[in-house]
């Protein structure tokens, strides 16, 4: 019987690391686990309690519950027992998450939570300190980048089919500032650990990508 890992999966905003986790799962029959949503949970959390301040969103801290159920065989974000998986999908709180991810007791909240969740390990967990905070040593570490002009468009195109009407270099702008609070931001700053695998998909069809990833995976595992 083949033994199980820990896949941690890092990178840049848009680069598709919930859509490869999320393969990678199925294909392996591991639990996926989003931690970019569960910082959009609590993100979400401060803007409908209109919390701007650090010292009142550590304080909220304990009354916030993130959990993930299945509908219809997909999974799904909870806030305090209520789906807000569509909620927490918007850039308003895509960029709040970027925000509140800051702060040191906020990630020490959801790391814990993130460390419990691999203690049988066959899991793949994917976000921007899997590899370096969360299981530094994990089996198997892949760190997944594009370039901005390339991450740009693909949000541009997946706000416009939600049906919004956004404007490319806004988003583009937006990519650039996520980039620089992610790699700049004083707790658990995005950046690759020495073991990471880097996997630049640009220029890589979504078959091509899964392929080197189903193939790293198969020699990790």
């Amino acid at each position: 019987m083949t033994n199980k890992i820990i896949v941690a999966i890092d990178g840049y905003s848009s680069c598709g690391k919930s859509t490869i986790a999320k393969a990678l799962a199925k294909y392996a029959g591991y639990t996926y686990v989003d931690t970019g949503a569960m910082y959009r949970a609590i993100g979400l959390y401060t803007l409908r309690h209109n919390l701007t301040e650090p010292a009142d969103i550590i304080a909220a801290l304990p009354q916030i519950q993130v959990g993930f159920i299945l509908i219809d065989g997909a999974q799904h974000v909870t806030l305090n027992g209520a789906d807000v998986e569509s909620q927490i999908r918007t850039l308003e709180v895509g960029n709040c998450a970027s925000r509140i991810s800051q702060i040191k007791e906020v990630r020490a909240f959801l790391v814990a939570q993130q460390q419990r969740m691999g203690d049988d390990k066959g899991i793949v967990m994917d976000g921007r300190d899997i590899g370096t905070v969360v299981f530094p040593n994990a089996e198997l570490k892949l760190f997944l980048t594009a370039s901005p002009e390339v991450r740009a468009q693909r949000r541009f195109d997946e706000l416009v089919e939600k049906g919004e009407k956004p404007d490319y270099d806004a988003v583009l702008a937006d990519v650039n500032d996520r980039d620089y609070r992610d790699t700049h931001r004083a707790e658990s700053p995005l950046r690759q650990a020495e073991d990471a695998i880097v996997v630049d998909n640009s220029h890589l069809t979504r078959e091509e990508q899964m392929k080197v990833i189903y193939d790293l995976f198969d020699r990790h595992k």
